[in-house]
């Protein structure tokens, strides 16, 4: 059950939160409307590589990453899309393309589109295709830390 380690987290927080179950379904935007979430309400976790260090950019899922962009705003020299093969093996618990955006259960740092921190919640993958988690985006922020930034279309 990947939705196991999150969930424990949430829990030992004390977070509210809701799990809603779809059916089977890879992209967000399938996921977004399987699970009754407006695309700019759920949150797709990309990896990207930042100066050759794995990090988290997570964004609606209506949105796409500008790489310039997010390069400029995190100082970094290189930026790349981390592939499947390079990062599948860090989220053990997960679904590959799954990952919830908790870089800090996996130690990994988390970029969050200003779009999506306007949001009063925010809703991810919960580790599988078939799952996703709905909380207060302000919970979410607290427990995560996220660098906050621009680098969406």
């Amino acid at each position: 059950m990947p939705v196991r380690k999150l969930k424990e987290f949430l829990d030992r927080e004390k977070i509210k939160y809701v799990s809603i179950v779809h059916s089977t379904a890879y992209t967000a935007q399938e996921v977004a409307a399987s699970a009754h979430i407006t695309g700019k309400e759920l949150a797709k976790t990309v990896i990207v590589e930042l100066d050759g260090k794995m990090a988290m950019a997570v964004l609606a899922a209506n949105r796409k990453i500008v790489l310039q962009d997010l390069r400029e705003v995190t100082g970094s020299d290189e930026v790349k899309f981390a592939s499947e093969e390079e990062f599948k093996q860090k989220f053990p618990d997960c679904e590959t393309g799954a990952m919830p955006p908790f870089g800090n259960l996996y130690g990994m740092d988390v970029y969050v589109a200003e779009s999506l921190a306007n949001n009063d919640e925010i809703a991810f993958n919960a580790g599988s295709h078939t799952e996703v988690i709905k909380l207060p985006y302000k919970d979410f922020e607290r427990l995560v830390q996220p660098k906050v930034m621009s680098f969406t279309t």
